[in-house]
């Protein structure tokens, strides 16, 4: 991994917090606060940890096949022979062994456990996507909010200026024309408030569902954190660290291990069996049988599933192909969306700045007689999407910083310092890898110990 790492740029707080002077609240939640909520509460996180507690139980499977198998069974008969009743009534135990069957079962157990590293990384995955959206959706709400901030703002204005035009009118400085540009562009305005007011109700709606509750007082973000210094060594993270390339990785390393696991299908398999049974009589009987088998003709059975395991293995290369140029690009987008964003709240404090200016100036000039009631209400229509421009380049920094960490690989809780109990994927692999059974082994204890804490006992 890359140890070349920057600061991203100095952090700036929404325009609004400045544009209308909104007070920071003395109790709210941050991002962190969010962040945390959103692990514990995610659904989907639970989920793939479930489909990962699944994957780990195919290698216990495989694990059992070089085992013994050991049967019981008990019967009863009865036979009416030359009009004699008899009744009769046995019980028995038979085992098999597998002693050795030329590395199938060795195959499929490593093909197991690459599928478990694969399932790891893609839980990963969903640790990333989760936290990202997380993020995406604070940020909304806080820009939202910021929106209908300038918006209020904006309406509170025109209704001074409504009433200053209607009192110059009543006195005969302007004309009805400027009363009635007054009166459109407040309706205009209020319109723009409405539409800010659905657009808040749904970064809302869109919070609970990523975080699992509706906002309240919402903190300003805090300091970006630190992300690669430019894209190639963003690039040369994401190689050792995203998880959807670890993941296809894993994949192509389970199916070339297939391909072997299917080739072996060809060899003989040396096995044991025995027997023991027991009669209602008292008689009883042993036996023992060393076995060498293997296929002889098999209908192209075999040959069909090798082809089909080489196919599945060239698929995979292609996939990781494929995906290793899905990453680039989204470290490439991300670092991209980024420089947009840190020249575009350059450019939008200078034209706020200008816009002010001028918006001053021309309240003065109209004073004077020099400008028209048009004038200053498109000077503060321009002001507004100034402010409401910055706001958006504020807003689009923070989420790309998030989208740099997330295409490398480390959107995650450990990386972030999340206050919540880190997940380990190996507890309950290392408590199920050697198929225990109930308590009956220390094995058997340990994997009763992670079920509790996993609240499934």
């Amino acid at each position: 991994m890359t140890k070349y790492w920057v600061q991203s740029l100095c952090r700036v707080p929404l325009a609004v917090a400045v544009a209308v002077g909104i007070a920071a609240p003395a109790v709210a939640e941050t991002l962190s606060d969010a962040l945390v909520s959103a692990y514990r509460s995610s659904g989907l996180i639970e989920q793939n940890r479930a489909v990962l507690r699944a994957a780990d139980e195919d290698v216990a499977q495989a694990a059992t096949v070089l085992r013994p198998v050991i049967d019981w069974a008990v019967g009863a008969s009865y036979t009416n022979p030359t009009n004699s009743t008899r009744l009769a009534a046995a019980a028995g135990l038979t085992g098999s062994l597998v002693i050795y069957d030329f590395g199938r079962s060795k195959a499929s157990l490593e093909v197991s456990r690459e599928m478990v590293l694969a399932t790891r990384a893609a839980l990963l995955g969903v640790e990333n996507t989760v936290l990202l959206n997380a993020v995406r959706a604070y940020l909304g709400v806080r820009q939202s909010q910021a929106s209908v901030s300038l918006r209020e703002n904006n309406v509170r204005l025109l209704n001074e200026q409504l009433r200053a035009t209607q009192d110059r009118f009543d006195v005969g400085e302007v004309t009805r024309t400027d009363v009635s540009l007054a009166e459109a562009a407040l309706a205009a305005a209020r319109s723009g408030l409405a539409a800010e007011q659905g657009g808040l109700a749904r970064a809302r709606e869109q919070y609970k569902a990523a975080i699992g509750h509706y906002p309240g007082k919402l903190a300003a973000p805090p300091a970006l954190p630190k992300i690669p210094a430019n894209q190639k060594a963003g690039h040369d993270v994401a190689l050792n660290n995203n998880p959807t390339l670890a993941q296809v990785q894993h994949q192509v390393a389970a199916a070339e291990l297939g391909v072997d696991g299917a080739t072996r299908a060809r060899f003989p398999a040396l096995t044991a069996n025995g027997r023991v049974a027991v009669s209602d009589g008292g008689s009883g009987s042993e036996s023992l049988t060393i076995q060498l088998s293997g296929p002889v003709y098999h209908g192209g059975h075999i040959d069909s599933a090798i082809r089909k395991a080489m196919a599945q293995r060239d698929q995979a290369r292609a996939s990781l192909y494929s995906a290793g140029l899905q990453v680039e690009q989204q470290v490439g987008n991300a670092y991209a969306d980024l420089a947009v964003a840190i020249a575009s709240i350059e450019a939008s404090q200078r034209q706020v700045q200008a816009d002010q200016l001028a918006l001053d100036g021309v309240r003065e000039e109209l004073q004077l007689g020099a400008r028209t009631t048009l004038d200053v209400l498109n000077q503060e229509q321009s002001l507004l999407d100034a402010q409401t421009g910055l706001v958006t380049a504020q807003v689009d920094r923070q989420t790309a910083t998030y989208e740099v960490l997330a295409a490398v690989g480390l959107m995650t809780a450990q990386h972030l310092g999340l206050r919540v109990p880190i997940y380990d994927p190996g507890a309950y692999y290392n408590a199920v890898k050697d198929a225990p059974r109930g308590l009956v082994s220390p094995q058997g204890e340990r994997l009763d110990r992670v079920m509790k804490d996993l609240g499934q006992k």
